[in-house]
């Protein structure tokens, strides 16, 4: 398996390659429209811990984040879904049921900036994605080895591309591309922006592995993957000695924990970064019935799957049955994009 994680590391060189050279076209066109209303002197977000801050080192300064809805401070329209690299982790097992959903729905409205990881090649998911299917060559298994090793070529990807802004997501996620949009637009891309969901209610407690076989204790706040994460580049950028190629893979082995938690050990731990929580973000460990309909158009992701021992759906009637539609995710799209043709078939237009 340690073979195979290696090679994954490796196996979308290729792609970075290409990407690379597609973000050179990107940045052209961003330096002839210069975001507005960023000015040259911003340079970090107000109260934002600057690279190499002991305060967030260990986990020594930490403080609990507080949900709060973002302050504007971009002229509206400044950013745009090309400024995004959005990728997806999925498995061969789940193209055919959970990818082709996605495919069908919020990917196509922005398919564009949509990059899938996977651990094996598919024709049929290559037809309907082209190039922006990475087949990764990690395993499939769900050690925190082999998730972390599909996470590493996520992040080479997004520094390959270029892009202002790295948003992860798993494939039982819908993703309201508007709602991201608005969400990311509140936030200058010169700030260190870890934006995310906590699975709980107070930080994770970890043991990093010191030299000499010695181990210290950490503990530091982390964004579940399940409901998907945002990362400004700026952050990322200071990210790279742990985050990029096998240094991912090595973090992770220090702490032992997932990808979702390796990141928020990085950010937190080791470049003195903080979670900022939304609570536009949403996964499956969380009751999605609680969601009132009516600000269903205002979250960032929904989730479905099963939660104590219960299938777990957001709440929404029609247009599909839950017998046709037990995700809830087409009736949900065809909320929010009626004029879908699918979505006018289905009511009969």
């Amino acid at each position: 398996m340690g073979r195979r994680l290696i090679r994954g590391v490796s196996g979308a060189a290729l792609f970075l390659a290409s990407v690379a050279l597609l973000s050179m076209r990107h940045r052209a066109a961003r330096e002839a429209a210069p975001y507005p209303a960023i000015g040259e002197g911003m340079l970090e977000r107000p109260g934002q811990q600057s690279e190499g801050s002991p305060a967030g080192a260990g986990g020594g300064g930490h403080k609990d984040p507080k949900l709060h809805p973002p302050e504007v401070h971009r002229a509206e329209g400044g950013l745009t879904l090309e400024d995004i690299f959005i990728a997806v982790k999925t498995t061969k097992r789940f193209h055919q049921s959970r990818m082709e959903l996605l495919l069908d729905t919020w990917i196509s409205q922005a398919s564009e900036q949509t990059y899938i990881f996977t651990d094996e090649e598919d024709d049929t998911l290559k037809r309907r994605m082209g190039g922006r299917v990475i087949f990764t060559n990690c395993s499939a298994e769900h050690s925190h080895l082999a998730l972390s090793c599909k996470m590493a070529a996520e992040f080479d990807a997004f520094l390959a591309s270029g892009l202002s802004w790295f948003c992860h997501l798993d494939d039982d996620n819908y993703l309201n591309p508007r709602a991201l949009l608005k969400l990311l637009s509140s936030y200058a891309e010169t700030w260190d922006v870890y934006l995310g969901k906590p699975s709980l209610n107070r930080p994770i407690r970890a043991s990093e592995t010191l030299p000499n076989n010695q181990t210290k204790s950490v503990r530091f706040w982390f964004a579940t993957g399940g409901a998907g994460f945002c990362i400004s580049r700026k952050l990322a950028r200071k990210m790279v000695p742990w985050a990029s190629g096998r240094n991912f893979l090595s973090t992770s082995e220090l702490i032992r924990l997932p990808d979702d938690c390796t990141v928020g050990y990085i950010i937190e731990c080791k470049v003195g970064g903080q979670l900022t929580p939304s609570a536009l973000f949403h996964s499956h460990l969380e009751s999605l019935q609680l969601i009132p309909t009516s600000q269903l158009t205002q979250q960032v992701t929904l989730s479905y799957g099963v939660f104590e021992n219960k299938l777990n759906v957001i709440e929404l009637s029609g247009p599909f049955s839950p017998q046709e539609d037990p995700s809830r995710f087409r009736s949900l799209h065809c909320h929010l994009y009626p004029d879908t043709s699918w979505c006018l078939q289905a009511v009969g237009w």
